[in-house]
């Protein structure tokens, strides 16, 4: 398998306005050889390629600002100096859009959690008071964007004060939290997941499922359950409770193994999910539709369609595979019941951002820093691997499922082993 390196050239992110704009400023470096690829088009077989260089002499990415914080934080982010840095990067400005599904919010998400629970151990509480949460959340972004991280991150993760907080757990406190659950057993099932085999054991997700519960059972106003049927609250409650579980968690790990821990969970469900959103597929229907009398017109109208898509996110190969299940299915819903995928030779790099056709490993990764080259990212670029049609009558391959086989699937493992 290729591995590449898609990077952002060094003071080029400026005057970009759009994603697509962008990913024309990034540089695309092989391990070994470089060489110029034609572009991309979803009707012909996708290969890598580099998009024009920037021109010279480049600004350095030393641009940072002093945060002006609130005075009233006592979160340590001297300590979790790294922690930051590495979130800032993950967040960079330009980025952040772009890779906020995979690599930025749940980088930003881990971050809050690390933060709190390291505190914990000075205060003994698994959370912050309300007063509190809004001028650290505030000097949390401060610090994130004095380090070049977008200004929007609230809006582009969705974060509020309230993350900080305990929310509607009934279990803030370090030692109740200890004396409810079975803290040993949550330690030993948690401080070191491997993130493939957790995603389909669920080992630290049930122990942290179950701790969640306990503590959330501590309320002094229990939501009873209806029947077979959780009622929402309680749902809620118990997912405010894993956070506090996910801080405890953090407090007993140093920062860079919490990290590994908590973007390794976050893994598990990123990847089941495909992040697109499909528009309106009525022209492929009319064009694709009751046995396909014109081929022309048809891949005309899937490129067309899928130049959509490419416009949105980058996403993982495993997110690929589900996007292309997803759409099958949509367009079968229509009477298209030929495999248009192969027909109009679309690939699973199709549904990623498309002037790279970078595909993201399906394993945690990050961002990377170099004062001269830029902000770097990790794709995997490999041969052209055909979107699967789906066929309705039969479940969705699971990954979990040890005797499914996807060949040629874009190695991870491999991408991320030549980062370092």
């Amino acid at each position: 398998y290729d591995n590449f390196i898609l990077s952002l050239l060094s003071g080029f992110h400026e005057c970009l306005s759009s994603p697509v704009d962008q990913l024309k400023s990034y540089i695309l470096t092989q391990r070994g050889a470089d060489a110029f690829l034609p572009e991309i088009t979803p009707s012909a077989a996708p290969q890598p390629f580099l998009p024009l260089l920037a021109p010279s002499p480049l600004s350095p990415f030393t641009n940072s600002t002093s945060p002006k914080l609130s005075g009233l934080c006592m979160l340590n982010f001297t300590a979790s100096q790294s922690l930051m840095t590495m979130t800032s990067t993950d967040c960079w400005a330009a980025f952040a859009p772009l890779l906020a599904n995979v690599i930025c919010c749940p980088q930003l998400h881990a971050t809050l959690v690390i933060l709190v629970g390291q505190l914990s151990k000075e205060t003994g509480v698994l959370a912050l008071n309300r007063t509190l949460a809004k001028p650290c959340l505030s000097d949390i972004e401060q610090v994130l964007e004095g380090q070049g991280a977008s200004d929007d991150l609230k809006q582009v993760c969705l974060i509020h004060p309230s993350n900080l907080t305990e929310a509607s757990c009934p279990v803030k406190d370090v030692d109740e939290f200890e004396n409810t659950v079975n803290s040993s057993e949550l330690l030993a099932s948690c401080e070191k997941i491997d993130p493939v085999k957790e995603c389909c054991d669920q080992v630290c997700q049930g122990a942290i499922s179950d701790a969640a519960t306990r503590i959330a059972l501590k309320s002094s106003d229990p939501l009873s359950m209806d029947g077979t049927h959780v009622l929402p609250e309680y749902s809620t409650r118990v997912n405010d409770c894993k956070t506090v579980v996910l801080r405890w968690l953090a407090s007993k790990l140093n920062p860079y193994r919490a990290k590994e821990v908590l973007r390794g969970l976050t893994n598990c469900n990123v990847n089941k999910v495909c992040p697109l959103v499909f528009p309106n597929m009525r022209h492929v229907a009319n064009s694709c539709g009751n046995g396909i009398s014109n081929q022309t017109a048809c891949c005309d109208a899937m490129d067309s369609y899928v130049s959509h898509l490419q416009k949105q996110t980058l996403i993982t190969n495993l997110q690929a595979l589900d996007c292309a299940t997803a759409l099958g299915l949509k367009l079968q819903t229509y009477n298209i019941t030929k495999n248009v995928y192969s027909l109009c030779h679309i690939s699973l790099k199709d549904f990623s951002l498309q002037v790279s056709g970078c595909l993201l490993p399906s394993l945690p990764s990050d961002a990377t820093f170099d004062k001269f080259s830029g902000i770097s990212f990790i794709c995997d670029l490999n041969d052209n691997i055909p979107a699967p049609w789906p066929n309705p009558s039969l479940l969705p391959a699971s990954s979990c499922n040890k005797t499914v086989r996807i060949p040629a699937l874009p190695a991870a493992t491999n991408a991320q082993s030549s980062k370092k």
